[in-house]
């Protein structure tokens, strides 16, 4: 009689994870990043700014891919956010669209989103590529914080008082960067790795650079 290995529990069961849309999203990072937590067993929620919608639907950067979103960024009070163990600001164009405000003396409601997620440290907060300009507007939130981004937003984070590691993947407590959308699975291993720690080695609980998948 043939037994069967048992198998072993989804390291995120119960856990949920955010990530904000936009148009001009990359299309494979999105993918795997739903893919990835959901093996994890993770609730994978999709969140934009719905300007009263229901829903809206959205378009890749390359395939015009749509993916049509539900959830509302700006229904994210404290209680709701404390549902959460995990944002994701992606590649692409999202950061930038989000930050937009039709008043230029009132933030956007992303920026105040993540003003109240950089108030809860036990929530990750991930930021990819692009993904740092969507806090431009909030330089207090990465000040003296260790970070990496795309080599064109290297100037941008210094100016908001961030120290750029020239690192792929960077974590700093609750913040984890990437450089680019290619170190997108890297940034998934790490939000992970900080939820739910690997048994045979420690957290990732300070800045670190990652390796390869």
């Amino acid at each position: 009689m043939t037994t069967r290995p048992t198998p072993s529990p989804s390291r995120l069961a119960g856990r949920r994870i955010g990530i904000l849309m936009e148009n001009d999203f990359v299309e494979e990072e999105i993918s795997y990043y739903r893919r990835r937590f959901a093996e994890e067993g993770a609730e994978v929620v999709l969140l934009t700014r719905l300007w009263g919608q229901s829903h809206l639907s959205f378009n890749g950067a390359e395939f015009r891919a749509p993916v049509t979103v539900s959830d509302d960024l700006e229904a994210l009070d404290y209680t709701q956010l404390s549902r959460f163990s995990a944002l994701v600001v992606p590649s692409g164009q999202v950061s930038d669209r989000l930050r937009y405000s039709e008043d230029v003396e009132q933030p956007a409601p992303a920026v105040e989103l993540m003003r109240r997620a950089f108030r809860l440290p036990n929530l990750v907060k991930a930021f990819s590529c692009h993904g740092l300009l969507l806090v431009s507007a909030a330089p207090e939130l990465i000040r003296g914080r260790e970070v990496t981004c795309h080599n064109n937003l290297v100037g941008d984070v210094r100016n908001m008082g961030g120290n750029y590691t020239n690192q792929d993947v960077v974590v700093d407590r609750d913040l984890v960067t990437s450089r680019t959308v290619a170190e997108c699975h890297l940034l998934a291993r790490s939000v992970i790795d900080l939820l739910a720690p690997p048994a045979t080695g420690a957290a990732l609980a300070g800045p670190a650079a990652g390796g390869t998948a």
